[in-house]
């Protein structure tokens, strides 16, 4: 499970936006964020480059979404 969700409404970022800057689809991104999908290691280093987050920030090391 990520925290993609979580980070984004922290920072009052939308998912299009994020989309854009990753040159992904927003259904892709939409699928990150509510945790369908789990992007590769390559695409969570990309997000928390974009979102100027350390990568931990990224993740649930519990296994539960916050």
């Amino acid at each position: 499970m990520n925290r993609i969700k979580k980070v984004l409404e922290t920072k009052g970022i939308k998912q299009v936006w994020l989309a854009e800057k990753l040159g992904k689809s927003f259904n892709m991104v939409n699928s990150y964020v509510q945790n369908r999908t789990q992007p590769s290691l390559e695409v969570l280093f990309k997000i928390a480059e974009i979102l100027e987050v350390d990568v931990k920030d990224l993740i649930d090391s519990k296994g539960k979404q916050n």
